[in-house]
């Protein structure tokens, strides 16, 4: 890891973003932090509902220093962010990035970067903000997509909720290397080392009715 950042490049640790094991792994580095949300679109939303726990996944998109979620307006959690108190939430990212084979079982584990917000989400209302983040959910997904599709028309918004959660309890958890293997486990006959996990996009496969003449964009052949 690099040197320790300054306090305006990083986010002030907290009771929530402290881990309580593999504090080594822990970094609140805030441009590590935008480069492992920027890498994805999947994340995982926690909160409460009726006093137990849910967790959905679904697709975000970050501008600066806030991240915007969407979904349906009768989405539980998006009609909870539309009170005035707003709807407290965890959000998570994760990455794969490679399974970790020791020579012991108890070793196993994985190679990873992860970012974990705590915060209050609250719904986008003014027009011009959720305008633009429903074009960067789109585009951070498939960047060049938001100018080449229709916008959405005033039925499919009055459908469409937005939530907004602010980068302001932040940390990020990295794991890199080789397996941890116990000293007298050295000798053991078993590979050890690590499996690389990667994300591959595939050939893009046009829909049934598209016009023959239309050629996927560049946008999604040079992924």
């Amino acid at each position: 890891m690099s040197a320790t950042p300054s306090a305006a490049d990083a986010y002030a640790p907290t009771d929530r973003t402290v881990p309580t094991r593999s504090r080594e792994r822990a970094t609140y580095d805030r441009d590590l932090v935008h480069a492992i949300l920027d890498a994805d679109y999947l994340c995982h939303l926690g909160f409460v509902r009726d006093g137990a726990p849910v967790v959905l996944p679904t697709l975000y998109a970050r501008v600066g220093e806030r991240l915007y979620v969407h979904g349906s307006t009768g989405s539980p959690p998006l009609r909870g962010a539309g009170e005035d108190t707003g709807l407290p939430v965890c959000l998570t990212v994760t990455h794969l990035d490679g399974l970790v084979l020791a020579r012991s079982a108890f070793n196993h584990t994985v190679n990873y970067r992860s970012v974990v917000v705590h915060g209050t989400a609250r719904q986008v209302t003014d027009p011009a903000e959720r305008s633009a983040a429903l074009d960067a959910l789109i585009d951070h997904i498939v960047p060049g997509r938001a100018a080449d599709s229709r916008p959405a028309n005033a039925r499919e918004l009055a459908a469409t909720a937005v939530i907004a959660l602010d980068l302001r309890e932040v940390s990020a958890k990295v794991r890199t290397g080789g397996p941890s293997d116990d000293p007298e486990d050295l000798t053991l006959p078993h590979w050890t080392g690590v499996l690389p996990v990667t994300r591959a996009y595939g050939t893009p496969e046009p829909a049934d009715d598209l016009d023959p003449s239309i050629a996927a964009p560049d946008y999604l052949t040079t992924r």
